[in-house]
């Protein structure tokens, strides 16, 4: 059986939603009076543009006074959420391995592995996406490069979560891929449009 990733020790300290207090922590004394029904449908049409629209509404809706009608604004958030779905998706792989090395498959068990890896990976790289969110237009560094930055990582995550997926494609059909491919794509989606609404930001500020 393979050692436990490092990361997985730190992933159990911080909890979804105190990640997302301290996120939304410099935002809310910036909330404005405007209509909440305007901010809604900010984050509507916004996530007109994905590839999963209503998930990514019902997914970043309870977030609207925070938004109001930033793009930056949402997209961090929208990274955030999906920083807390594939930390919870990463201790569901883990078990799942645990799981899968006492399975009648050691190909599933493979594949499940490989998935904590991976999984491990995209959540770095979408932690450094938040961080530098988090650092726009400081540093002594451009808002363009900081949101190549976060464009590129973002990037990598939602290939990591994909070959989390593939790995399984040669892997005959039972619990563990069943279970693995399911709450995989959901994240998935998430992250597609979290990039898709850091695209939408990036546009905007590179676009002369």
């Amino acid at each position: 059986m393979k050692t436990q990733h490092p990361l997985f020790s730190l992933l159990t300290l911080l909890s979804p939603l105190f990640l997302l207090l301290i996120l939304l922590r410099p935002t809310a004394a910036a909330a404005s009076s405007a209509p909440a029904s305007n901010n809604t449908d900010f984050i509507r049409s916004s996530c007109g543009a994905t590839l999963y629209p209503e998930l990514c509404y019902t997914s970043l809706a309870g977030y609207a006074s925070a938004v109001q009608e930033d793009p930056a604004r949402l997209a961090r958030i929208a990274i955030a959420v999906s920083l807390t779905r594939v930390r919870s998706a990463t201790r569901y792989l883990l078990n799942a391995s645990r799981r899968a090395d006492y399975g009648p498959d050691p190909r599933a068990a493979a594949a499940a592995h490989d998935c904590v890896s991976v999984f491990g990976d995209a959540t770095d790289q979408i932690r450094g996406s938040l961080r530098q969110m988090r650092r726009l237009g400081s540093g002594g560094e451009s808002l363009q490069f900081q949101m190549s930055n976060v464009q590129t990582w973002m990037s990598a995550a939602l290939t990591n979560e994909e070959t989390c997926t593939d790995g399984f494609e040669d892997v005959g059909d039972g619990d563990v891929k069943t279970d693995v491919r399911e709450r995989v794509v959901k994240v998935k989606q998430v992250t597609s449009n979290a990039l898709a609404l850091v695209n939408i930001y990036a546009s905007k500020v590179t676009t002369p």
